[in-house]
């Protein structure tokens, strides 16, 4: 299950030699950049002053923003002729983050990502349906490349169109699959509506989860939809897209390639280094891509590093699943709360459905919590008195989570707006 042993259980003392090495001519490359050339002179900062994967916290973390700020070429460490893509994403400014690859930059892209598929199982025999949006979205391209390193055979769907997938899957007989996690539960919905039972109808035994955080619970209810292991992955734009960190057959925990990207975890406010177990924000520098090199690039993704060693045998630490973004997480009379604490009480209950939408107001100057949730049918047409306490059950639940009580409204299946690319859980109708 290993497709790069060399690499992949390397020793840590020669995986940090190697680092260091990489570290070296990463900062190289980034005096060819007008942005890090000033940060440099500005900083008083030496490149060839740090040597050790420690020094690099003396070089001031890059931002979203510095890249807005960086757009066209403020970022770009190679010439334009040497540039055979680029990605972009576009934020509320509407100035869009633009990252650039060299032939070699995707090369190592494909092969991160080939290794992370390798060590879920994925063969050159599978039928790889990649369910995510291609273009400058780098979900779609991205996987797909690495699935056919291996050998694969891809079928570059995209995302929507829920009956063609259907079709596809059936008659292609898709084994792999990559899929937001929301979508995932949706598909099964609409597979069952078909008449079809996912767990015995298709051939599919890998699920590759990806593009929001989800929480285990979600990743249970998938599992057990289609009869499927399903993998967490991560990865962003910046630095690639997938192929960062990845789960192995063991899904404790998704490794990161440290060969590839240095990471740091930090306390958002402070930036002080967290301890291992600590939850914090993810710091990562590329330590491979030519063309537009990183340092320090704040993910605004929390996570945590897991100390034990994996059963694999894989050297590269492990990082937690993401527990949510830094602006995530919103305020609730005080309280501190993230959209993932919320999906993990309701996952975990039988009676509730695959959507539900968290709906923040203000009323008379006091702040409102509503939780839609989509139950199962036949509450609805049961005892009134077993819904009541059901509602009642569940409100305590999610006040033990986020300790405030929210007010819990019941729908049927449905009912909820349901997408076929990235859930929207929460809206916020406060007026300030």
């Amino acid at each position: 299950m290993i497709w790069n042993k060399a690499i992949e259980v390397m020793a840590r003392e020669d995986l940090i030699k190697l680092q260091e090495n990489k570290l070296q001519k990463t900062l190289m490359r980034c005096q060819n950049t007008p942005y890090y050339r000033n940060i440099f002179k500005n900083n008083h900062i030496d490149p060839c002053s740090i040597r050790t994967v420690e020094n690099v916290k003396h070089i001031p973390p890059t931002t979203k923003e510095d890249l807005r700020k960086g757009f066209p070429l403020g970022f770009l460490a190679t010439s334009r002729d040497e540039v055979v893509r680029i990605h972009s994403s576009s934020g509320t400014t509407g100035t869009p983050t633009v990252i650039y690859h060299s032939s070699k930059d995707i090369d190592t892209w494909s092969d991160l990502v080939a290794r992370s598929l390798y060590m879920t199982g994925v063969r050159n025999g599978d039928v790889f349906q990649n369910m995510m949006s291609y273009g400058l979205f780098t979900g779609g391209l991205g996987m797909h490349y690495g699935a056919e390193r291996i050998g694969s055979m891809v079928i570059p769907i995209g995302a929507g169109n829920t009956k063609r997938q259907i079709w596809f899957l059936r008659h292609f007989r898709s084994t792999v699959l990559h899929i937001i996690p929301s979508y995932a539960l949706l598909l099964s919905t609409l597979i069952k509506a078909d008449g079809l039972d996912p767990r015995k109808n298709l051939n599919i035994h890998i699920i590759l989860l990806g593009a929001e955080p989800h929480s285990e619970e979600t990743r249970r209810r998938v599992q057990d939809s289609f009869s499927a292991q399903a993998y967490n992955s991560y990865g962003l734009s910046e630095m690639n897209g997938p192929g960062v960190a990845f789960e192995c057959i063991h899904q404790n925990g998704m490794h990161l390639w440290e060969d590839a990207y240095l990471m740091e975890i930090v306390k958002p406010d402070t930036l002080e280094p967290c301890k291992p177990g600590e939850l914090g924000e993810l710091l990562l520098t590329t330590l491979e891509r030519e063309a537009t090199p990183l340092l320090r690039y704040r993910t605004k993704d929390l996570t945590y590093i897991m100390e034990d060693p994996c059963p694999c045998g894989r050297t590269h630490q492990r990082i937690a699943r993401i527990q949510g973004r830094t602006d995530d997480m919103f305020i609730f009379r005080g309280v501190n709360i993230f959209p993932i604490q919320i999906e993990k009480v309701l996952m975990n209950v039988s009676e509730v459905g695959s959507n539900y939408r968290i709906i923040l107001d203000r009323d008379d100057f006091k702040d409102t919590l509503r939780i839609e949730v989509e139950i199962i049918p036949e509450l609805f047409f049961g005892d009134l008195l077993r819904l009541e306490r059901f509602q009642e059950r569940l409100r305590g639940e999610l006040r033990s989570e986020i300790l405030v009580t929210p007010e819990v409204v019941f729908v049927e299946p449905g009912r909820l707006p349901a997408t076929e690319g990235k859930a929207v859980r929460v809206i916020d109708q406060r007026k300030l």
